[in-house]
């Protein structure tokens, strides 16, 4: 439950999958919490996807606990994903408390201040849980400052708009980059630059058969059983935007470029070529500056835990970073695990409510 006061058992920030996912567990217990999320509405970083996306897993294997997503074995688009997360939370009344962008979170006594654009929180523990959208990584190419053109993270491309007819490199070899790449080919000059040659699964392989590998090598690993050996079948999904790409002949990769010059790229080669525009889809560092005054994050950004529960803060806990705060805690129908044994540490922590 939740009420309008500032003082709680426990402060989620973020209102993603990963926070709704949280809120659904927590609202069994007798606690008193809420959910502090920077968006303007649901859907956590989903509306900041570009407008084509499609998800990797159909409907059914895309879902948060308790809750189906509606289309069966269908694909889901970004917009029915948040759709999704929308009525997820009105489903269930969750406390989420909007627009609120913490910026800190200090040690206070026996508990924590949450510091925020909109005021202070004050809680016994916390969940972070805003994931990695708000931290794209882009790597450091010699010359980079100096490119006079286009230069976007995934994280920021919505669509072909302004670059028709231009002359684009979409960098990076994952999902990202592919279905990016399949879009901007039909309007552009678009170039996949990838480190290796881009691999691609099978057409009738989706995330939900790699979740159920995973979860397989996961449970072995849990029974103290020597985890199958992951299958070697390619990185990059084959969804309808993709195979039609593939089908145009499109989907070959060419190794990175050495630099950058003020009009385009130099090649390993030596050749200079002119480049309108460059989207990275480099990938992301979680999203975790609001911890900076624990100063418990490492050189690689990441937060010591066991399982969710940052080994330097015993009532903090870190939900949907990826496998390292639990196994598929960055997707949807992986958060759901992380959240549940996330919810139970801290109400044992607790010993219930004040």
């Amino acid at each position: 439950m939740a009420d309008e006061s500032r003082d709680f058992d426990v402060v989620v920030i973020g209102g993603g999958q990963a926070g709704l996912a949280v809120g659904y567990y927590l609202r069994r217990t007798p606690l008193r919490w809420t959910i502090l999320d920077a968006q303007d509405a649901p859907g956590g970083a989903w509306p900041r996807a570009w407008r084509s996306l499609r998800l990797f897993s159909p409907a059914r294997y895309s879902s948060l606990p308790g809750w189906m997503m509606p289309g069966g074995d269908a694909y889901p688009t970004r917009d029915e994903a948040i759709d999704y997360l929308a009525r997820y939370e009105a489903r269930y009344a969750l406390a989420v408390r909007r627009r609120v962008r913490v910026t800190a979170v200090r040690r206070e006594g026996t508990g924590f201040c949450v510091e925020s654009d909109a005021g202070e929180w004050r809680a016994r523990a916390v969940v972070s849980a805003t994931g990695t959208w708000a931290a794209p990584f882009i790597p450091d190419y010699p010359g980079r400052e100096s490119f006079h053109g286009v230069q976007l993270h995934s994280s920021c491309y919505e669509s072909t708009d302004g670059f028709v007819g231009k002359r684009v490199l979409v960098v990076g070899g994952g999902n990202s980059g592919a279905q990016v790449l399949a879009e901007l080919s039909q309007v552009a000059d678009a170039t996949w630059v990838t480190l290796t040659p881009p691999t691609f699964l099978p057409d009738h392989v989706d995330g939900r058969y790699l979740f159920e590998q995973e979860t397989a090598r996961y449970r072995a690993k849990q029974e103290g059983r020597e985890p199958p050996p992951a299958a070697d079948i390619g990185d990059v999904v084959m969804v309808a935007p993709v195979r039609e790409a593939r089908d145009r002949g499109v989907l070959a990769g060419v190794p990175p470029f050495v630099r950058f010059t003020p009009t385009g790229v130099g090649w390993p080669d030596g050749r200079e070529e002119r480049i309108d525009a460059v989207i990275w889809c480099t990938g992301f560092h979680p999203a975790l500056d609001h911890l900076r005054p624990l100063a418990i994050a490492g050189a690689d950004g990441r937060v010591r835990v066991a399982g969710t529960r940052s080994l330097a803060e015993p009532m903090l806990w870190l939900v949907g970073y990826g496998d390292w705060t639990g196994f598929a805690s960055a997707t949807l129908i992986g958060v759901g695990r992380s959240a549940r044994a996330t919810v139970q540490q801290i109400e044992a922590a607790l010993g219930g409510a004040t």
